[in-house]
């Protein structure tokens, strides 16, 4: 108990001096000590220790705050992806294990949860909703109520994940029903709802969104009650047009979350430490911004133990240069400075391909007329439904940026769906991975059969990973971890997505290729995608044919 050294009766483990702390309570900065004990801050002053840090008149900032992310849409292990975020004061990640429990089952939380143990970053967990995605959608799992009930009360559980299948919240679906009851804590992922509908889904008990891409969305759905979770990430890139959202009433009500970044880029830019920095370069208060990322984020999910360098919280926190630029250049965790403790090899869970690799025949298509396009929007990962005359013997149409889309089952060595989309650039070769959200089958984008045929072999033979095909090149990232993440180190894995998007740029491919990629076939966001079945409607929610006639 700290309780003594609270009152200054007994020493504290370690007394912080002479730094100017950020208080997210009032947006101020104060010169100011403050004591830890046992992990804990427990007060602010004047008081004594076993251990004395001097700051030096350096900015302190509690720990930050990633409010909803897919640690396996880095591409990196659990204990990869906290060595790279620690290192730009992020302490504590709000983790949906959405991806690997597609793929896995409950096996695949139990391993994000065993190796979340590995790490000093605290990853708590938002049980995944909707395994399958959508009742159309046939992955490596499903996952019920009573399959998510036995992970309540678990350390490191805090809820329910985003709830994406709205249809089901709207219509009552009791199966959906059940897994919502089972938590006070529920998010949800709710793209271009509004209205009635949107009244209906927040009345079911979904409580956030994080799928806001215009301002008239977002402050619609806070108004409502929602909190909102400005997302920036390697594809989805909201910040700037959710920013006006905040100001000193709203900012209690929104964070930050990054979703899907790459390793890459979580190297390049940054991590939290990289949207306060746009932030900041936006417009918005250097305060906000950091209440955002600190206090906002804990007190979305009821977490009283962290968010603010203040008694009975977690002695959490980071330092910095300046906050104008913010640039960490120190973390420490429970009053303890973070070490790189460097690599060590994971643990990796079994996830088989079962692939039927595609011939010719089966990716041919036929007819000529108006055809169903997906359109890419850049720094999104909505698609337009776009609608173009084409003839099927003339795909691909580089000259319209027309290319085929093809999507393999991964798990039943079932078919190939086929679809059209446009704005990914490639003049010649094909992409293939099997990050393909969320039910994770093999998807591919090129301009030859014969390449995207090769491309998705690359992949299985691989065992899982990204691949780059053009005639006899070949650039490859494995992704041995259920087909989501790499077993190599953060270093190696930048490395050889260096070498992917390097490729790919010579191949004329639109920058971030891959995250572009793995979207085509999620069906919860609008307007059109492509599966292993073929071309799909989300806004119909149904299967619809390529040609329109």
């Amino acid at each position: 108990m700290g309780l003594a050294a609270a009152r200054g009766l007994e020493p504290a483990d370690t007394v912080f001096s002479g730094g100017v702390v950020f208080n997210p309570f009032a947006c101020t900065w104060e010169r100011v000590d403050f004591a830890v004990k046992d992990g804990y801050v427990v007060g602010l002053g004047d008081y004594h220790g076993k251990q004395e840090y001097d700051l030096d008149g350096a900015y302190v900032v509690p720990g930050l705050i990633d409010a909803h992310v897919h640690i396996e849409s880095s591409l990196l292990t659990p204990a990869e992806y906290a060595r790279l975020v620690l290192a730009h004061g992020t302490t504590t990640v709000i983790a949906d294990p959405h991806e690997i429990a597609n793929v896995c089952g409950a096996p695949g939380i139990e391993y994000l949860l065993a190796e979340a143990a590995r790490t000093p970053l605290d990853i708590l967990m938002m049980l995944p909703s909707c395994v399958p995605a959508t009742p159309l959608d046939a992955g490596g799992a499903v996952l019920t109520a009573d399959d998510l009930a036995r992970f309540r009360g678990r350390a490191g559980v805090i809820g329910l994940a985003e709830v994406m299948n709205v249809p089901g919240v709207l219509t009552g679906d009791p199966g959906l029903r059940a897994k919502i009851d089972l938590f006070e804590i529920i998010d949800g992922h709710a793209p271009l709802l509004s209205g009635r509908d949107l009244n209906a889904y927040i009345y079911a008990g979904v409580q956030s969104d994080h799928e806001c891409t215009t301002f008239a969305e977002a402050r619609e759905k806070l108004l409502r009650g929602m909190y909102i979770m400005i997302r920036e990430g390697s594809t989805e890139q909201n910040l700037r047009d959710l920013l006006p959202l905040v100001d000193a009433c709203t900012a209690a009500r929104c964070c930050f979350a990054t979703d899907d970044r790459h390793a890459d880029m979580l190297a390049r830019e940054g991590h939290i430490d990289d949207c306060i920095r746009k932030a900041v370069a936006c417009g918005l208060e250097i305060e906000q911004a950091l209440r955002m990322a600190t206090l906002s984020a804990a007190g979305r999910f009821g977490l009283h133990d962290r968010g603010a360098i203040a008694p009975g919280r977690l002695a959490d926190f980071c330092i910095v240069d300046d906050p104008d630029r913010f640039r960490v250049v120190r973390t420490f965790k429970r009053g303890v400075e973070v070490v790189d403790v460097g690599y060590h090899p994971p643990a990796c869970p079994a996830a088989p391909l079962r692939v039927r690799v595609p011939e010719p025949g089966d990716i041919r298509i036929t007819g000529r007329g108006e055809a169903r396009v997906i359109g890419i929007v850049p720094g999104q990962i909505v698609t337009r439904d776009l609608r173009y005359t084409v003839d099927a013997t003339a795909i691909p149409d580089t000259d319209r940026d027309i290319l085929k889309a093809v999507v393999t089952d991964r798990y039943r060595a079932g078919g190939s769906g086929v679809g059209l989309v446009q704005g990914f650039g490639l003049q010649e070769g094909a992409l293939a991975g099997s990050v393909s959200h969320d039910s994770h089958n093999i998807v591919a984008v090129g301009v030859d059969d014969g390449e995207i045929i090769r491309a998705i072999g690359e992949v299985v033979r691989l065992g899982g990973g990204l691949v780059v095909v053009s005639g006899g090149d070949v650039t490859a990232l494995p992704l041995e971890c259920a087909g989501l993440m790499s077993a190599l180190p953060h270093e190696e894995v930048v490395g050889c997505l260096g070498a992917l998007r390097e490729h790919a740029r010579r191949l004329g491919a639109v920058e971030n290729p891959f995250m572009y990629l793995s979207f085509l076939a999620l069906t919860v966001i609008p307007e059109v995608r492509v599966t292993e079945r073929g071309v799909f409607d989300v806004l119909a929610f149904e299967d619809v044919p390529l040609f329109c006639d």
